[in-house]
């Protein structure tokens, strides 16, 4: 496996300044990403769960997906003891299960709709897709630690619209949202 490489070394052009925060999340902002939950199941035998926009493709073959996690999150180091995840792909209809895993202090899995995936992990009823993972590798990267998910099992739908996360907003089908 090859260790993944940077590069940093070479200078900038004199006339640029650093990128500021603020200018970078207003940037990204601009790209609209859909909306997923990551489940999976913590070493004491407790589901975990969390709303995520930075999920990707990352291979065909093998099939690769990634998801990242910032470092700061109360949850991290289930994710990263877990072997297996489920990443769930949520439907505009969905907008208040995403409100759900992203509170604090809350029982997260609430009155959702869960089954059991092939891997032991917690699967969303009604997703527009749903991702069942191997942890197969993480990176730590910056704020956030990148997990590489070796892609077991998966399952689609093309019945609904898809919730999307734009402009730091999570819009449903009809441009409405939080």
């Amino acid at each position: 496996m090859l260790a993944p490489t940077s590069r940093t070394d070479a200078p900038l052009p004199p006339t640029w300044a650093p990128v500021s925060e603020h200018s970078l999340r207003e940037a990204l902002g601009q790209f609209a990403t859909g909306v997923t939950v990551v489940t999976a199941i913590d070493p004491q035998g407790v589901p975990v769960g969390l709303t995520v926009s930075s999920f990707n493709s990352v291979s065909l073959s093998p099939p690769l997906v990634l998801w990242s996690l910032g470092r700061a999150s109360r949850a991290l180091a289930a994710f990263q003891a877990c072997s297996h995840y489920a990443v769930n792909v949520l439907s505009a209809q969905q907008l208040p299960w995403a409100m759900q895993f992203a509170a604090r202090d809350i029982d997260r899995f609430a009155g959702v709709d869960i089954t059991t995936g092939l891997t032991g992990t917690p699967l969303i009823g009604g997703t527009l897709a749903t991702f069942e993972c191997a942890n197969r590798s993480q990176y730590p990267e910056g704020d956030h630690i990148i997990f590489v998910g070796e892609v077991l099992a998966c399952h689609s739908s093309s019945q609904a619209a898809p919730l999307l996360y734009h402009r730091g907003k999570l819009l449903d089908h009809a441009g409405l949202g939080t």
